[in-house]
Order: structure tokens, then C-alpha cells, then sequence
């Protein structure tokens, strides 16, 4: 089973909602932040409720609270502002921040990042 790491500079929207979405495609996932807002959006946590996941489980967390193994991909969703962290294949994902976007952008965002990892995991279960 593949195991991915998804990072974003606040570890509060973008990559929470792609790690949330690695797990329910049955695939290990982590998330973390160069810089850990230290809690998890709260529209985030809305728009996955009405998907099903509770994201309200989840934490921000920093690279240094991410298990160190070997991903077989690492996922940048933000650009060079994330941290450079060790994987057999890095993605680069230019996905805007929904963070101060309406209820209706930010669930379109969620989509695009649901179709992203559907993607990414049908890629590596073939």
C-alpha cells in the first residue's frame, strides 16, 4: 500500500482535506506544515463533514511530527514555501489557500483536491 505525505505552509486546510481523502480511498496518509497553525479550519472541517469525514480528529502538525519513513510520494501544495522532506517521487500541486474563500469556492477547491488524489492514487495502484 502506497503512503503519501501532503504539506501546505498552515497544515489547516489544503493538506488535511488531501490526507482525509488518501484515507478514504483506503491509503496511508499523513499532512503536515512548514508553519503549523496549530488547529484545522473550521470550514474545512464543515465542507468534509458533508462529505462524511470528520476532519475534526486531525491536528496541524510540523514536518518533525509526521512519522520519518519512506513515502512513496511527498505532496507540495504550496509551493516552495514547504518544507523539502525525503521521498521516492516529489508533486508539486498549485492549489490556491481557500482559507478566506466563500463556502461554495472552498468546496470547489475540496473538489479539486479530492480529484487530485483519486488520481494520484489510481496512479499508484496500477
Amino acid at each position: 500500500m502506497p503512503c503519501f505525505l501532503f504539506v501546505c505552509v498552515e497544515n489547516s486546510c489544503r493538506s488535511q482535506i488531501a490526507e482525509a481523502f488518501a484515507r478514504m480511498a483506503g491509503v496511508e496518509a499523513h499532512s503536515c506544515g512548514s508553519e503549523p497553525s496549530g488547529r484545522v479550519n473550521p470550514k474545512a472541517i464543515a465542507t468534509m463533514r458533508e462529505l462524511g469525514y470528520d476532519l475534526g480528529t486531525h491536528s496541524s502538525k510540523s514536518s518533525g511530527d509526521v512519522p520519518a519513513i519512506d513515502y512513496d510520494a511527498v505532496i507540495s501544495l504550496c509551493g516552495d514555501r514547504c518544507p523539502a522532506i525525503p521521498a521516492m517521487r516529489r508533486l508539486n500541486w498549485s492549489v490556491p489557500d481557500p482559507k478566506d474563500m466563500s463556502p461554495d469556492e472552498f468546496r470547489a477547491i475540496r473538489d479539486d483536491i479530492a480529484e487530485r488524489v483519486r488520481n494520484l492514487v489510481a496512479g499508484h495502484s496500477a
